[in-house]
């Protein structure tokens, strides 16, 4: 029986992200994708200019509506959320549909190199450290670990040698301390923390982007060259598979591997065709090699 799982997050028409990204993804590994959207909107927030229809007031026709049919879901997934309501609104299709058997992998969608969305107020950065404790998996870059530990991102990367304020350090300084974060975090509730694209030089110079698994006890990195170029949507394409992956039943270590893969070439290409960085990276032509 094909699995389901009901992905929360908002529908951009162009950008390449969220739930057009999750659909694809989700479907090319033989999910099926129920989009619950908490928006809709003409083009990703990074464009300059965007038409955005909020549908704060409408997620709850969506969890009721899926009760009347007894729908069961294999997963939930949740991505971008624009403010606190949103979230309680999580919390009641969580209380509703989550089942012993139905995973929570939570994408906690808040900020980059160092800098928190201007959305983020203090009230819903509280909201969403509870969603994240709740989660089985969460996805988070550096910038949303910090921010879920309350920890400063400077310090962070002050491991790391090539870093402006850096003391002395190496790479595995710096992974060992993203290592401890995500252990505290796990503490607090996950069964697991995947820290997404960990910008690092190893001691012969050479550039990788890596993503670290962690749980309570244990860690484990994997690292893909560093293509370059910053691109709308590749957090959003790498938590997709990361859920279809689960849903699956497939090890976490071999979908991470195999998501890196597909974003190692998908970024190429992009840097090759110089795609703008709103427009997210050219995955379409690389979602075969998600289908086995």
């Amino acid at each position: 029986m094909t699995k389901k799982i009901a992905v929360i997050n908002d529908l951009s028409g162009f950008g390449r992200c969220s739930l057009t990204a999750a659909i694809s993804v989700l479907s090319a590994m033989g999910v099926q994708a129920c989009p619950l959207p908490t928006a809709i909107l003409t083009a990703q927030t990074g464009y300059p200019s965007y038409y955005c229809d909020n549908y704060t007031d409408r997620m709850d026709y969506f969890r009721t509506e899926w009760e009347k049919m007894g729908q069961h879901f294999d997963g939930i997934y949740t991505g971008f959320v624009a403010d606190e309501s949103q979230i309680h609104q999580i919390f009641r299709f969580i209380d509703t549909f989550r089942e012993p058997d139905t995973f929570l992998l939570v994408d906690p969608v808040m900020g980059d190199d160092g800098r928190p969305y201007p959305v983020y107020t203090p009230a819903l950065l509280d909201q969403m450290r509870r969603l994240a404790a709740r989660a089985d998996i969460i996805t988070p870059n550096l910038t949303e670990l910090c921010l879920l530990t309350d920890t400063s991102y400077q310090s962070v990367m002050a491991h790391h040698p090539a870093h402006k304020t850096a003391g002395p350090g190496s790479p595995h300084a710096l992974i060992q301390a993203i290592r401890e974060l995500g252990q505290a975090f796990c503490r607090k509730g996950p069964r697991h923390v995947i820290v997404t694209g960990i910008q690092f030089t190893d001691t012969d110079g050479t550039k990788h982007m890596g993503n670290l698994l962690v749980d309570r006890e244990n860690s484990s990195l994997f690292s893909f060259p560093y293509i370059g170029g910053s691109y709308s949507g590749t957090g959003d394409l790498f938590a997709s598979c990361i859920a279809a992956g689960m849903a699956r039943g497939d090890s976490l270590p071999a979908t991470i591997q195999k998501a890196g893969k597909f974003l190692e070439l998908a970024l190429a290409d992009s840097v090759k065709e110089q795609v703008p960085r709103n427009d997210g990276v050219n995955f379409e032509r690389y979602l075969t090699l998600l289908i086995s």
